[in-house]
């Protein structure tokens, strides 16, 4: 079968998940086990009738929003009513307050049962958006036929308006806890109880991309990370459906780790990267191999694995390149895909070494740019102890991905960017090391 050019380059683009099956690849095994199978125990097996709170985490771009797409599909399978979406799209994420995460899971919740015939008529938001738009001279639309509207007006004008933004904040805040409550008195328990009575096991909502916000300070000098999620945990906790919230990973190497497991009784999942290479340094075949298929996937979803490499030639000019693209990536799904839409720009397949090469010196240039020489420093000291030291300037490293983190079952250590790791001070730096 010959390459479908105009439907790889579709594939190809990173900048969003993949929710068609035929293009997912299964890193369970090199990844050391299956997060969402892990995920959707917990709420199926363990725990079918209380709700559940559960925490993700991993480095921006490491195939999260693929695995929650897939653990929607599983939970659906179960009989759950699914509410999935990306909190970016409603939210201001340099300046985020629980009230506002409140708001926006009620936002997705009404609307997505709304669309199943399912309306809510919360007496308490319709008074809530009354107030709110007399005390702030700010037109809402109130409708006893659709929560979701008012939901919608707010969350919009509050994304798009600081000022306005921060006179919510400052009318809302005080009014967490009754904010709480209508959410599972007037909507959650309700609902769950209309879609028990239709079949359905439960609700769910998945939080996603709330790993996002920024490292802005908030109040008492925290940084916003640890003031939702520390600071804040036990509300975001108590909606009384199951959830699921994707957060930083910065969290887990946090010294306030062991209070954010405390406030949520249960320790954040890592969706790990994928280890081309191992502690030592040697190349890990299985991983690569996995890699390889994902790339190849794109090409020829309806091939097996097998057959993809016999047709390799349509995509690449040589497996070597192929094997060039997949370790420079360091097992970061996103970079990975980055990398070959790069190519895509330059040229039709089957790509050159050539092009490759130049999208990888374009690529570490623009990070050279943005590394100073104390963060090298840190970069130098990190790869010397292959662990980080809990403070923020290493998780801004993390953040930049200028470090990678991996994880096996021996243990967990990190390693710099491939793409940094072929620049020559960082070579300079090695001949220097005893």
């Amino acid at each position: 079968m010959a390459l479908d050019i105009a439907a790889f380059y579709r594939a190809a683009n990173p900048s969003r998940p993949i929710q068609d099956p035929r293009y997912y690849i299964d890193f369970s095994t090199v990844r050391g086990g299956d997060i969402v199978e892990e995920l959707a125990r917990t709420i199926i097996r363990l725990s079918p009738d209380e709700p559940t709170t559960q925490l993700l985490t991993g480095h921006i771009g490491s195939g999260k929003s693929t695995e929650l797409l897939r653990l929607k599909t599983t939970l659906e399978a179960a009989g759950y009513h699914v509410v999935y979406f990306e909190s970016d799209r409603d939210l201001e994420m340099s300046d985020v307050e629980v009230t506002d995460i409140l708001m926006v899971i009620a936002r997705q919740i009404a609307t997505s049962l709304e669309t199943v015939g399912l309306t809510m008529r919360p007496s308490y938001f319709q008074r809530l958006f009354q107030s709110i738009s007399d005390t702030l001279q700010m037109p809402i639309e109130i409708s006893e036929l659709s929560l979701s509207a008012g939901f919608a007006t707010l969350t919009a004008q509050s994304k798009d308006s600081a000022e306005l933004r921060g006179q919510l904040h400052q009318y809302l805040e005080p009014r967490t806890k009754s904010i709480i409550d209508a959410i599972n008195q007037e909507l959650l328990e309700p609902a769950i109880q209309k879609l028990k009575a239709g079949g359905k096991a439960g609700l769910v909502a998945i939080v996603d991309n709330l790993d996002r916000v920024a490292h802005a300070p908030k109040p008492g000098d925290r940084l916003q990370p640890e003031y939702l999620f520390v600071d804040r945990g036990d509300q975001l906790k108590r909606l009384a459906c199951h959830v699921l919230y994707t957060i930083p990973l910065s969290l887990v190497f946090s010294d306030d780790l062991p209070i954010l497991t405390n406030r949520f009784g249960v320790s954040p999942s890592v969706l790990t990267m994928v280890p081309v290479h191992n502690f030592e340094g040697d190349l890990n075949a299985a991983s690569l191999n996995q890699l390889r298929q994902m790339v190849l996937a794109r090409a020829f979803p309806e091939h097996a694995p097998e057959a993809r490499l016999q047709v390799l030639d349509q995509v690449f000019g040589d497996l070597a390149t192929l094997d060039r693209l997949c370790t420079i990536s360091g097992g970061h799904m996103r970079n990975l895909m980055r990398y070959l839409y790069g190519c895509l720009r330059k040229q039709d397949p089957p790509l050159q070494r050539a092009t490759l090469e130049r999208v990888i010196r374009d690529e570490r240039n623009d990070m050279l740019g943005l590394i100073d020489q104390a963060e090298w420093r840190m970069l130098f000291q990190a790869v010397n102890t292959r662990s980080l030291q809990g403070e923020s300037d290493y998780n801004r490293l993390l953040r930049s991905l200028f470090l990678y983190e991996y994880r096996d079952e021996r243990g967990r250590w990190v390693d710099l960017n491939p793409v940094l790791a072929e620049t020559e001070i960082f070579r300079q730096w090695q001949t220097q090391q005893p």
